[in-house]
């Protein structure tokens, strides 16, 4: 048996309206770069080459940030009517995957290792869908995973329809979807938009997959400080200060010196030599890359396309040029 084709659907068509801002929501940036670019990374680093991105609001400004990304098949949807309209309007281009993968462009939280636990689990188990779900200690507002007496997977209850006893499960769905490709197609044509907004949710076509007696799963895969809901500029805030300490921890885990964590911002593209120490107040943007053994700040800003040499010493209140 060949290996499977896999395509991703990433859901970028939203406006953000409780971020009061012009700029679509998947362009706002978490250390230095669009959310967006997070989610691309994490589905090519699982092995997820061939990445659909649904475009609505704003679309020529995000299709003109990922000028550089040539693997793109953009795709637009002309009108926001729901998760699974978005993936509705993806049929033409889904034609022939084996698998489907279906995120949001505005969790750039994902991480590599979680989409590869989630392929691994729906190939294994030969499901028509699996899903990633995270277990919360306050899971208001997010989907609840209904299971059976055996742990088999029975529905997704969205928050507002729980019943009491529902609303008591901690275990919740954070959108991370993995499809059998043709069935996912075939649910498509049977989804209805069931409920008061007139839209089309894709977590229905859980529900008819489990109808028609296919198999679906779920596994607890996904930790909890990644699936923050990004819908103002206070979660947004709270998502860089995740991202930076976990970026300041890959180079502290890598034998770089962080000095004051809580005031050090490293950009994710930028590069650091064994041995650095980095003082308080730093700030590394971009692309910068910097040597080993080398010495800066405090108070030091490096911007993209500087490059330090091993050994340097960044004064304080100095750039790398």
């Amino acid at each position: 048996m060949g290996q499977a084709r896999t395509a991703a659907v990433i859901l970028a068509a939203g406006k953000g309206t409780r971020l009061k801002t012009e700029l679509p929501k998947v362009l706002h940036e978490v250390c230095g770069r669009p959310m967006l670019a997070y989610v691309l990374d994490a589905c090519r680093q699982a092995g997820i080459d061939d990445c659909i991105v649904v475009v609505g609001y704003g679309k020529q400004l995000v299709m003109d940030a990922f000028t550089h990304d040539e693997r793109i098949t953009w795709v637009e949807q002309t009108e926001q009517r729901g998760t699974g309209h978005a993936v509705m309007v993806c049929r033409e281009q889904l034609a022939g995957y084996d698998e489907a993968v279906v995120l949001c462009g505005d969790g750039p939280l994902i991480r590599a290792e979680t989409l590869t636990a989630l392929l691994e689990k729906h190939r294994a188990e030969q499901s028509a869908a699996t899903l990633a779900t995270a277990i919360l200690d306050d899971p208001t507002g997010y989907g609840r995973i209904h299971r059976d007496e055996a742990g088999n997977l029975r529905a997704i209850v969205e928050h507002g329809d729980c019943t009491e006893e529902q609303r008591r499960i901690r275990e919740v769905n954070p959108s991370y979807y993995c499809f059998d490709g043709p069935k996912l197609l075939k649910s498509l044509d049977q989804l209805k938009p069931n409920n008061v907004k007139n839209e089309y949710y894709i977590t229905d076509c859980i529900a008819i997959l489990l109808s028609a007696g296919d198999r679906a799963h779920a596994i607890t895969s996904v930790p909890p400080e990644d699936i923050f809901s990004i819908n103002s500029r206070k979660d947004l805030a709270l998502v860089n200060a995740v991202m930076r300490d976990r970026v300041v921890s890959h180079w502290q885990d890598n034998g770089v010196t962080v000095v004051d964590p809580a005031t050090t911002w490293i950009d994710t593209r930028a590069s650091i030599g064994m041995d650095t120490i980095l003082y308080p107040n730093v700030s590394i943007q971009g692309a910068a890359q910097v040597g080993a053994n080398c010495r800066v700040g405090p108070f030091a800003v490096l911007n993209d396309g500087d490059e330090i040499a091993d050994g340097a010493l960044v004064q304080p209140f100095t750039g790398g040029r």
